[in-house]
């Protein structure tokens, strides 16, 4: 869906205006099922094996409006208007690079991390599905998912075009997965939370630029310089990473700062 619009992806987390954009945000219930304070996330749908975020959790601007990708938790609700797209998107590519099925349980939104689980509820009519997030969008400014046709038809969205509807985030798929697993979706995420983070602010090839500017770097506003020996591409790469940051939110208001043109966030 994305791919069909003229779509600028920001390299960095800055001048995102809103968290959750223009609709209603609910802070999570505590339920035994669905305890408010697990992550509903899985690091590989985040991360890259070598730590970076994937291309899909950066910012990214569509038709001058930017949008970031945000983590969620278990239990977490949002409410808005629900529409649907179909027969001129089947077998395109979607933002997570899978082909478009209008007939699988999926859906686009704006800001969910990939193959996150949602429960979507019609409050016009209490009808209930679950799908997979796996696409950008809609990019309407009332609205806050865009069904499959299979998933907006299950609960009659299809039929009106548009649905006043609720979404609670059940769970995380892994980043593999093309299903969803109910079962390992209820006993709540299995891979780890991220606890610590840091800032990278440079890349390097040859060490002894990792090392200069580590060295100018190894105090910088009571933050540690460290460098990393990496491997990516097949190539070799010393990356400089600043650390001491005691959660990601800290880590994005110090990368708002503007201290480092193109830094970004790790998480491990």
């Amino acid at each position: 869906m994305i791919k069909t619009l003229a779509v600028s992806l920001a390299l960095i987390f800055t001048g995102c205006t809103t968290r959750y954009g223009s609709y209603s945000y609910h802070p999570p219930k505590p339920s035994q099922k669905y305890p408010s304070e697990q992550l509903a996330m899985s690091s590989s749908n985040v991360y890259k094996p070598n730590g970076e975020l994937h291309a899909t959790m950066r910012p990214y601007t569509v038709f001058g409006k930017e949008y970031c990708p945000t983590v969620v938790r278990v239990g977490d609700t949002f409410s808005g208007r629900a529409s649907w797209y179909g027969n001129d998107f089947h077998g395109k590519s979607t933002s997570s690079g899978e082909g478009y099925d209008m007939y699988a349980m999926t859906a686009a939104h704006k800001t969910l991390p990939m193959n996150t689980v949602v429960r979507v509820t019609n409050t016009d009519n209490g009808s209930q599905t679950v799908v997979r997030i796996n696409d950008r969008g809609p990019f309407v400014e009332t609205r806050i998912i865009d069904l499959s046709y299979a998933a907006a038809n299950a609960i009659g969205v299809a039929q009106k075009g548009t649905a006043n509807v609720t979404l609670e985030v059940l769970g995380f798929e892994p980043s593999t997965s093309r299903t969803i697993n109910m079962q390992a979706i209820a006993k709540g995420p299995q891979e780890r939370v991220m606890n610590n983070f840091y800032v990278q602010i440079g890349s390097f090839e040859r060490f002894e630029g990792a090392s200069y500017t580590k060295q100018k770097y190894a105090s910088f506003h009571s933050y540690s310089a460290i460098i990393k020996d990496t491997e990516y591409n097949n190539k070799r790469l010393f990356r400089v990473w600043l650390s001491g940051f005691k959660s990601e939110a800290e880590a994005r208001d110090f990368i708002s700062q503007g201290y480092f043109k193109g830094s970004f966030i790790i998480g491990e």
